[in-house]
């Protein structure tokens, strides 16, 4: 048997810095998949990770004004 990792709601806030009803309505959106055990929630240490990668911010292309030119330039 594989030994699966996981989270409770408020380790997950606590990792994120975060409030707990925040993770709470990432869950109930459907944002963040988590197991339900009776009131418990459980949160699969892989699905925290997918979660994380869909919110990676990407290197945006940075634009400056050349008033001389007066032309944008990707800088």
């Amino acid at each position: 048997m594989t030994d699966t990792t996981y989270y409770s709601i408020n380790e997950v806030a606590k990792l994120l810095k975060v409030a707990y009803l925040t993770v709470y309505r990432w869950i109930q959106a459907g944002k963040l998949t988590a197991y339900q055990v009776e009131k418990q929630y459980r949160i699969n240490k892989t699905d925290f990770e997918a979660f994380m990668q869909g919110y990676k911010v990407k290197k945006q292309e940075k634009w400056i004004w050349i008033s001389s030119n007066k032309l944008w330039k990707k800088y």
